[in-house]
């Protein structure tokens, strides 16, 4: 009996052995093992019960515990060294898609729902959905850094101007990028480097784009989007043709700017480098916003057998029209107009902001400064 039940401790062991190194380790427990047996017969003058055989057998440890203690490798999924980079990126991963269900559940609540309760519901599903998605990513990424003993270079070559960065995964922070940017009142006050910001709008987009990146394959879903509540109906959203035309357009265009990023998080003293693909990425995606304005209709409600199409054109960039958002009527005409504005609004803001971003960045690279800082 007391080598079956060594016997059976030491199969389990085994098992989460690899083959080649199993046998020596089986053959040094069980020489350890029966030595305590031994012993503990000897100090009590007897044979040992059932009972005290496994006290000893759990005094060494769970099987799944000490075949750890000789397996080759890391220990744990995400390691300590690893442990506070994932949970920086769960942290603002899902403040981000806190911050796009958010926007989500805005769009339904002001398309003229009655019921703001029944939207809030589903928004809190979607969120919790993808921030598990979010995790189990995050996670599967970690483990293949740790098995791999992956050691990118932010995690070992890091400076201390580029830690404004981490402030991503508090909130309280997202506002220190504009603060740079304001007069100060004490000029003895410092002012946050302009590389600092630049590192924690990267890391910003790179988490955000990602999110969009696979919501656009379809890996992820955002409730609020696909229907809404008009006038007590559900309407249905559906895609205008444009989406399809450039389906592959925006999804290289997202990558490529997610690659941007990197190269902002990875290269931060590449500054001109940088400037350079902002600009051809502005260029880019002022092009989209073109398209996307040209085509003049964008999406389509439909509630049975009724359709209002979300459309706009120069006229719907009128101010007189602005200012009387949201008087018009909650019917499903007047939904698709308010949202017609708003998303006419929106591309011209996107286009003006691209054009600034330019601007911007073809004054960095003229700079003299700036070209002496690469490679530097």
């Amino acid at each position: 009996m007391t080598m079956d039940m060594v016997e059976r401790y030491l199969e389990a062991v085994a098992a989460q052995l690899s083959a080649d190194e199993r046998e020596d380790i089986v053959a040094e427990l069980r020489d350890l093992i029966l030595s305590r047996l031994e012993a503990k017969e000897e100090t009590l003058g007897r044979s040992l019960t059932d009972d005290e055989r496994e006290a000893i057998l759990r005094e060494m440890g769970h099987p799944l515990v000490v075949a750890a203690r000789y397996r080759k490798g890391p220990d744990s999924l995400i390691g300590p060294e690893l442990f506070p980079y994932w949970l920086y990126g769960v942290k603002a991963g899902l403040l981000v898609l806190l911050a796009v269900h958010a926007l989500g559940l805005f769009v339904t609540l002001i398309s003229g729902s009655h019921d703001g309760g029944r939207a809030i519901g589903p928004a809190f599903h979607g969120f919790f959905g993808a921030g598990l998605t979010l995790i189990g990513a995050l996670t599967l990424a970690g483990a293949l850094m740790e098995h791999y003993e992956i050691k990118p270079k932010w995690m070992t070559q890091w400076r201390v101007k580029d830690l404004s960065a981490f402030q991503l995964s508090d909130p309280s922070q997202w506002g220190a990028a504009a603060g740079a940017a304001t007069p100060r009142r004490d000029k003895w006050t410092p002012r946050p480097a302009r590389g600092s910001n630049a590192m924690a709008e990267a890391a910003f987009s790179f988490l955000a784009l990602g999110m969009f990146v696979l919501w656009w394959v379809g890996l992820v879903h955002f409730p609020g989007l696909a229907a809404m509540r008009i006038d007590g109906e559900v309407a249905m959203v559906a895609a205008a043709p444009v989406w399809a035309t450039l389906f592959t357009p925006i999804l290289v265009y997202a990558i490529a700017q997610m690659g941007v990023d990197l190269f902002t998080l990875t290269q931060p003293r590449a500054q001109r480098i940088r400037a350079i693909l902002q600009i051809l990425m502005a260029g880019v995606g002022l092009w989209l916003t073109w398209m996307i304005f040209q085509a003049g209709h964008w999406f389509t409600l439909s509630v049975g057998a009724e359709q209002a199409r979300i459309a706009g054109d120069w006229v719907m960039l009128d101010v007189g029209r602005l200012r009387a958002l949201g008087d018009g009527p909650r019917d499903l005409i007047g939904v698709a107009s308010t949202m017609s504005l708003i998303f006419s609004w929106f591309l011209m803001i996107q286009a003006v902001t691209l054009v600034w971003k330019i601007a911007a960045n073809l004054w960095r690279v003229v700079q003299p400064g700036v070209a002496s800082n690469d490679g530097r």
